[in-house]
């Protein structure tokens, strides 16, 4: 009796067969379609654009989203986003890094206003969502990373979850040894269920 392989030849990789009410194709979607087409998917943050003076400094730009307590829903982080420009030629002299929190206090923040994925929706979001030119303090970090000049993107497709009564805080970060232009940008993408 010949000895089959269990899944499929040796020199090709393992398959699966999907088994659902279609035949053809397999439909698979992230679940920001359907929280897109139910009007369920937000987004929010904002710039901090500054001019520093010969000595440099930084520039940050912090969004936190907060689930309120008793909310009754979950807030799934979609997607992380941002950068930094820098408007000078001595890049040589630029820093940059992305940090994500959970929890803490904003310095100085300002309220944002998600905005609902579905432009015919008319849901809101029950996040509070809101924004400062400075880092948290107090927060306890997740994930950070050094960023270069120019735009970063990071899909979690729900990886981070925020119950009610915590936050979120996404932090850029910019540096400059010498004067310059510089504009940090910071954004969330979520989901509520």
């Amino acid at each position: 009796m010949p000895n089959h392989n269990v899944f499929n030849p040796q020199n090709s990789p393992v398959y699966t067969s999907i088994t659902n009410t279609f035949t053809s194709p397999g439909i698979v979607a992230p679940p920001e379609t359907n929280a897109g087409s139910t009007g369920n998917l937000y987004n929010a943050g904002s710039t901090n654009s500054t001019t520093l003076g010969l000595l440099g400094g930084s520039v940050i730009a912090t969004v936190q989203l907060t689930n309120p307590a008793g909310s009754g829903k979950t807030v799934y982080i979609s997607r992380l986003s941002g950068g930094i420009t820098v408007a000078l030629n001595l890049l040589s002299s630029f820093s940059g890094s992305m940090a994500l929190s959970a929890n803490g206090t904003l310095t100085s923040p300002s309220t944002l206003t998600p905005v609902n994925n579905n432009l015919s929706s008319s849901n809101t979001s029950i996040a509070t969502v809101r924004f400062s030119a400075a880092a948290p303090t107090g927060s306890t970090t997740l994930l950070a990373m050094p960023l270069q000049v120019g735009p970063f993107l990071s899909n979690e497709l729900g990886r981070y979850v925020v119950p009610p009564g915590q936050s979120i805080n996404l932090s850029v970060s910019g540096s400059l040894t010498v004067g310059g232009l510089m504009a940090s940008t910071s954004y969330f993408s979520w989901w509520e269920v």
